[in-house]
């Protein structure tokens, strides 16, 4: 329990401290006017108080990411603890800062837009590519998995249930922010966080907290399975997650001041963080042990039977909030940024609505497609393609800083490191390339993999610091 409770405590002392630190690194400053101002179109670019905005943002990155993720994280034991902490302090919140601002400052671009104005053109297009194809498997994950719980609960056919959503997301995804997002997300936000402090002080109130596994030496995974990468791809939302990158210019288009940057974008993604760590500490507390937890069932029903043990008939419903309702406002917004990040690479003009429909009703198209591809396939996609999309995102952060002799390093070491365990992953898990190495020892596999992580990026270390910029062309915001 205490590892637990330190935990809650370090991502709280680390918005504080490390969250202001960042802030003064960047720069930020209420003397330049942001895009909500300079650019109003009552569709896009609306201003909105920052309370409201941090409430989007935070249903947006979040949804059931922390929850679901936190969950299958658990399985690994306080090693989640861990990676939670230092991941969402260090490099999570610091990735959606820094993204969030540059967007502020390039008139809400989306993070194809940054990368490419960072890394080059070529990185632009990979990186519209790489967020498309994110976008849309999001959306995917968050219309099948709400319509298959539906399905269960209510007998209503899922491909009804899918139309049903399908035409909510097209809806959410055209209309003014404003007028659906804006008034239904703070609404879900403030549930979802009603949902995790009852439930963190539930577990500890009615003894569930003394079966908390402390952070030791000896307790990781109890079947002794590697923890590194797997663990940095299941616990992404909590900890660093490349889908927020393609989030945050959608708040940048609506915050009034850039001084409300820390609250809305550092501070969103620690309180998924807290989330996160609730959701962990439940996992592991509640069925008495990590054995219980493997025996308990899918990440839903996991979720379901904790929300209605530990908080009643109110858990029932939140537990209903949470693996419905959430994801389907994580899906709007994915679509929602999918068409904002092509018509930002085609220069299409979002305006008129017509427009808007031009571009989303292709991509609803392909994502109703993509429904009928087995759930586990698509989830294990999503999971790389969204750590190396916050990779590539950092990287990027990077070359903004250290181009304008700000401290460069806050955004590479995480970046360092994201790019080892993107690596190492993709090589061996088994929707990499561990097919390449036949019957060989999975241990091995998992060696070579971090060998080759590393190798990449001590690479991608040099190649940045090769092409640093000359002291007497830094620039001067």
């Amino acid at each position: 329990m205490f590892s637990f409770i330190g935990a809650v405590i370090a991502l709280i002392v680390g918005y504080v401290v490390y969250g202001a630190f960042v802030d003064r690194v960047f720069g930020s400053t209420d003397a330049k006017v942001t895009p909500a101002k300079r650019m109003a179109d009552g569709v896009d670019y609306v201003e909105m108080d920052w309370k409201k905005a941090f409430l989007i943002q935070f249903l947006n990155i979040a949804g059931t990411g922390p929850i679901f993720g936190a969950v299958a994280g658990a399985m690994w034991g306080p090693a989640a603890f861990i990676w939670i902490v230092f991941g969402c302090i260090f490099a999570g919140s610091v990735h959606d800062f820094l993204i969030g601002m540059l967007s502020v400052r390039q008139d809400g671009a989306s993070v194809s837009e940054i990368v490419g104005k960072y890394l080059g053109e070529n990185a632009r297009k990979l990186m519209v590519a790489f967020s498309i194809v994110l976008l849309v498997l999001v959306g995917v994950v968050f219309v099948k998995s709400p319509a298959d719980i539906l399905h269960n609960l209510t007998g209503i056919p899922t491909m009804v249930l899918l139309g049903i959503i399908i035409i909510y997301y097209l809806i959410a995804t055209v209309l003014p922010i404003d007028q659906v997002i804006g008034r239904i997300y703070p609404i879900f936000g403030v549930c979802l966080l009603i949902m995790a402090v009852g439930i963190g002080f539930g577990i500890i109130f009615q003894g569930y907290a003394v079966n908390i596994p402390e952070i030791t030496f000896h307790n990781f995974h109890p079947a002794g399975k590697s923890i590194f990468p797997y663990l940095c791809i299941s616990i992404a939302c909590g900890a660093i997650s490349g889908f927020h990158a393609t989030q945050s210019p959608m708040m940048a288009r609506c915050l009034r001041t850039e001084r409300e940057g820390r609250r809305v974008f550092y501070g969103a993604m620690i309180s998924e963080g807290i989330v996160a760590l609730v959701w962990a500490a439940a996992a592991m507390c509640y069925f008495g042990n990590i054995e219980g937890l493997a025996a308990a069932g899918s990440a839903a029903v996991v979720v379901d039977t904790i929300s209605r043990g530990v908080l009643g008939p109110v858990g029932g419903a939140l537990a209903i909030l949470g693996v419905v309702a959430c994801p389907i406002t994580s899906g709007d917004t994915a679509f929602r940024s999918a068409r904002l990040t092509i018509a930002d690479a085609i220069g299409y003009k979002q305006g008129p609505v017509k427009n808007r429909f031009v571009i989303a009703v292709p991509l609803f198209a392909i994502g109703l497609a993509l429904c009928f591809i087995p759930f586990a396939i698509i989830w294990r996609y999503f999971g790389w393609s969204n750590q190396t999309l916050a990779t590539i995102a950092l990287w990027a952060a990077a070359k903004y800083l250290e181009k304008h002799g700000k401290n460069f390093w806050i955004a590479v070491i995480p970046a360092l490191f994201m790019t080892v365990v993107v690596t190492s992953y993709i090589i061996c898990a088994p929707e990499g390339f561990a097919w390449v190495f036949g019957d060989m020892d999975i241990h091995v596999v998992e060696q070579i993999g971090i060998v080759a992580g590393i190798i990449v990026s001590a690479l991608s270390g040099l190649l940045f610091w090769k092409t640093k910029t000359p002291a007497a062309e830094i620039e001067v915001e």
